[in-house]
Order: C-alpha cells, then sequence, then structure tokens
C-alpha cells in the first residue's frame, strides 16, 4: 500500500472531504481503483464518487459509504492508500564528486553510508549528512556539490 494523501478536515455537510495530496499529483489519481483507509489496523477499500482539485496538492473528495459530516468527521487526521509500489529511484553515486559548502571547496566524497533515512557521504574524515535541504546546486558535468552544511559541522 501507498499512502498518497492525509485526510485534511471535512466539508460541508454531505460527507465531503479536504485531503492533502503528497508523492503524487491529484490528477493522477485514477478514480476507477479504490482508495484504502485504515480502520483497527486493516485497509478498507472506497470509491471515489466525485473529486474536485484545489490548488496543486489539495482536492475535495466524496467516498462511498461516507454521506454525512459525522461519517467524514470520523476519518479526518487519517491516511489514504493506494495499491501498488513507488517505483525505486536509482540512486545517484556521488563518489569521487567535489564537495563544496557555500562555493568553499571542502574535499571530495570519498564513498557514501547509506544510513536508514539519512545518505551520508564520507569527505576526508568527516561523515556528511546528504539531505534536500542542504543542497544548493548539483552539476553532474563538473562532479561538484554545493551544500549549505549548518555552522560546526565539519
Amino acid at each position: 500500500m501507498l499512502q498518497i494523501a492525509k485526510i485534511l478536515k471535512s466539508n460541508g455537510t454531505d460527507g465531503g472531504l479536504l485531503i492533502g495530496v503528497r508523492d503524487i499529483e491529484v490528477g493522477q489519481i485514477d478514480l476507477q481503483e479504490p482508495v484504502f483507509i485504515e480502520f483497527d489496523g486493516l485497509p478498507v477499500p472506497f470509491f471515489i464518487q466525485d473529486l474536485q482539485q484545489r490548488g496543486t496538492s489539495k482536492a475535495i473528495i466524496h467516498l462511498n459509504d461516507i454521506n454525512s459530516l459525522a461519517d467524514a468527521e470520523e476519518v479526518v487526521g487519517r491516511a489514504v492508500y493506494i495499491e501498488g509500489e513507488w517505483e525505486e529511484e536509482e540512486e545517484l553515486d556521488f563518489t569521487g564528486w567535489t564537495l563544496l559548502n557555500r562555493g568553499v571547496r571542502v574535499g571530495t566524497v570519498t564513498g557514501m553510508e547509506p544510513i536508514p533515512g539519512n545518505l551520508c557521504l564520507y569527505v576526508g574524515d568527516a561523515l556528511v549528512p546528504l539531505h534536500e535541504d542542504l543542497i544548493l546546486s548539483a552539476d553532474s558535468a563538473t562532479r561538484t556539490l554545493d551544500l549549505d552544511l549548518p555552522e560546526g559541522l565539519l
């Protein structure tokens, strides 16, 4: 099961739900396939009766069997899932790249450490976290990776 959204709040009195969509676009949701909401640890299927996009990452949906404000309030805060698995993205290998910290050379990446939830780079004696929020730029042509590292990390 893949989590694609979270139910943010009820919308109206007819069972409408405002959802926040993640990892996919609203238009990619297949209206012919069920979505699942977990109850007592088990995924329960619901078919989407209506879906109206609100902005780029939100939508108002109506699901079968959720027909009232009380029904909608019961599922607020729960995750919405679909069947399937995410395709694994090919991970870049930065070994041999030059690491910069805000444009200043730090050293050469000598290896990578796939710590669960936080990929790290070996640069000299340091183990540097590689997080998307820290990346200023990555240039595969020059093999340079420029990060904005917190003070005192190196």
